[in-house]
């Protein structure tokens, strides 16, 4: 059994989890030279939508088409909603269901990708530096988990 973070890289292809991993690296690098500009990213950062946001809106608006097309005498349009939740559960089970592999593709990152370049921007700003003395310590430890 995956834990919640795991769920949706465990289920995404090697290829697409490089990708996202490199794309963090790089805007870090991007943003370590250019440091005046990390605060607008740390703000694009607050509003970027992360996986479970995506599919959660995909299924509403599924579901609701679903719904209402069903609802207008198309009844076989009924069957949507009924797959929308079938899909809702398989990912809350399995961090897997149908449109995962398409919105990873898209570039939908977890809330924890978000969060890891987050948290490397804020670092390169010096906002842990009161922490500097066990900073060695701290940094083993994390690189140890990240393993």
């Amino acid at each position: 059994m995956y834990t919640s973070r795991e769920r949706v890289p465990v289920n995404t292809s090697v290829r697409i989890n490089r990708a996202i991993a490199r794309s963090i690296e790089e805007n870090v690098r991007y943003f370590a030279r250019r440091p005046e500009q990390i605060p607008q990213r740390l703000r694009e950062l607050d509003e970027e939508w992360d996986i479970e946001r995506a599919i959660q809106a995909n299924a509403a608006v599924a579901g609701f088409m679903g719904l209402l097309l069903g609802t207008a005498g198309r009844k076989r349009w009924l069957v949507v909603p009924g797959l929308v939740s079938i899909f809702l559960f398989q990912h809350a089970v399995q961090g897997w269901c149908p449109p995962v592999p398409v919105l990873r593709r898209m570039g939908f990152r977890t809330s924890f990708e978000i969060e890891r370049e987050r948290h490397a921007l804020k670092a390169l700003l010096g906002d842990y530096q009161v922490v500097a003395d066990a900073e060695d310590r701290v940094a083993a430890a994390l690189q140890a988990v990240e393993r």
